[in-house]
């Protein structure tokens, strides 16, 4: 009784403080929400606009980023954001983000292209049925957009970074660009026989992770660099690896490494 009451108090001060804690979120970034047929829910979508969108007629690239909860605001952060709308306000960047929030519970199925014998998941084709379907459309109609693969980016971490890799895969006449952060290429080998069987890829694709992340991952996205050098050659420069000297597989990781990966992609 006396644990339960304890476990109980320190549950309540978790979330007291979770929610005291002040938005960080930048007034270039508004939320929405979509109906997503092709996952049987709805999806809220975080967006940031440049900061001239509004007093301009330009048109803009796309980055489509996976887990949004974990990007623009430290309120609704699992473990830290990842401060993209400070970065791209500091650099004042021309470029529209749209931010998929993760469906948590759903969140490994949605973001896993393959099932895995332990984890299960494998509904990663239906999730980007949804964004190049559904979500992708809109922002088009919607906004300002420069609309062809060249000038849209798909971008996430850990199980973001492998359906980011997969979708550029899938769908080259989409995607033309990625950022690959700590990719969890473990989780199935057919994301391997899957890049071995692909036409030439032509899409730019930033690659990043720690090397401190878990014993597998620096080989994991070795071995599929390898692939893909075999797949165009890598004298056309258009993937990029960087391996941080004691990097973890935290946000930290990403959000420092997000600054150098957009303006490499872009």
């Amino acid at each position: 009784m006396i644990r339960l009451l304890v476990f109980s108090i320190i549950i309540l001060l978790v979330t007291l403080k979770l929610n005291a804690q002040e938005s960080t979120l930048s007034k270039n970034v508004s939320t929405f929400v979509i109906e997503a047929p092709e996952l049987q829910t709805q999806k809220k979508i975080w967006l940031y606009l440049p900061e001239d969108y509004q007093t301009s007629d330009k048109k803009y690239p796309v980055i489509y980023m996976h887990d949004a909860q974990n990007l623009f605001d430290k309120k609704t952060s699992f473990a830290g954001e990842w401060e993209v709308d400070e970065t791209l306000d500091s650099l004042k960047a021309q470029v529209i983000v749209v931010g998929i929030e993760h469906g948590n519970d759903k969140r490994l199925e949605e973001l896993t292209p393959f099932t895995n014998e332990k984890y299960g998941g494998g509904k990663g084709d239906a999730y980007l049925e949804f964004i190049v379907n559904t979500l992708k459309p809109h922002i088009d109609k919607t906004y300002r957009t420069k609309t062809k693969a060249k000038n849209t980016a798909i971008f996430g971490s850990s199980l973001g970074g492998l359906i980011s890799f997969y979708a550029v895969l899938k769908y080259p006449k989409v995607f033309g660009k990625a950022g690959v952060f700590s990719p969890s290429f473990w989780f199935s080998d057919k994301i391997y026989s899957y890049m071995e069987k692909s036409d030439k890829v032509n899409a730019k694709i930033y690659f990043l992770c720690g090397d401190k992340e878990s014993d597998d991952m620096v080989p994991d996205l070795k071995k599929m660099e390898t692939l893909l050098d075999r797949n165009r050659c890598y004298c056309l420069n258009l993937n990029k690896t960087v391996i941080i000297e004691d990097g973890q597989h935290n946000e930290k990781l990403w959000r420092e490494g997000f600054k150098n990966a957009y303006l490499w992609l872009f």
